[in-house]
């Protein structure tokens, strides 16, 4: 019985060897190209990754040059610099740049670096994040210009339930109280007293603000008018 079975094994053994050789000799072409391409797949895939490491490098090496440039003051160079880098950096670097130099601008031409935000907030291909952010710039550059209330639409937007809310609605009530609108600027600071998310500084900040819109407007009274010294006496 032994035999038997060691016999079958044998030729099982043979059988399947056969059965292998006939698939490598029908598929063996098939089989090498298919590890070919494999193994250059992976080496182009590890090239590539090489590749977007050194670029990145590159790109964060310019953007750090380019941002010491705007702090030294060199406007015009740093903005050739960041330029450059909205042209030819990497995705990552291409946006910061823009960015950077929207805010770079925004020293020099506001109203400039107001549409260069408005450009970057109508990015489609930008997060809801990002161009919420460059709406906040946006409206910020033009709260501080000649006409701030082109600046509160996208603030009250913002204000309704962006991660910058907080901001939106601390500038909203500046504004309102800026106006005189005590009421208005009392209801933008309640929505921030209301959040649970709202940072502790800025609910430090409500509390001087608070304290602006219970003292209520200024009124300055008219000073009553000293009576008039009498005249000396008359001395002979």
């Amino acid at each position: 019985m032994a035999e038997n079975n060691e016999f079958i094994r044998e030729v099982d053994e043979d059988y399947r060897r056969e059965q292998i050789l006939q698939v490598w000799r029908r598929y063996s072409g098939v089989i090498i190209a298919l590890a070919v391409l494999l193994v250059a797949g992976v080496a182009g895939w590890r090239y590539w990754q090489a590749q977007q490491h050194a670029a990145a490098e590159a790109a964060s090496i310019r953007f750090d040059a380019a941002n010491r440039l705007a702090r030294d003051g060199k406007v015009e160079e740093a903005d050739k610099a960041f330029t450059a880098l909205e042209q030819d950096g990497t995705a990552g670097y291409r946006l910061l740049s823009r960015f950077r130099a929207a805010a770079e601008t925004s020293k020099a031409d506001p109203a400039k670096a107001a549409s260069d935000f408005d450009a970057l907030a109508g990015d489609a291909a930008l997060g809801d994040g990002l161009r919420d952010l460059a709406r906040l710039r946006a409206a910020l550059i033009r709260m501080d210009g000649p006409n701030p209330d082109a600046a509160l639409a996208n603030l009250q937007s913002l204000a309704a339930g962006s991660p910058y809310r907080h901001t939106a609605r601390e500038m909203l009530g500046l504004a309102a109280l800026k106006k005189g609108d005590y009421e208005e600027a009392s209801r933008w600071f309640d929505q921030i007293v209301a959040d649970p998310d709202t940072p502790r500084a800025l609910r430090e900040r409500i509390e001087v603000y608070a304290a602006i819109v219970a003292g209520g407007p200024v009124t300055q009274t008219a000073a009553k008018p000293e009576a008039a010294a009498p005249p000396p006496p008359i001395t002979r």
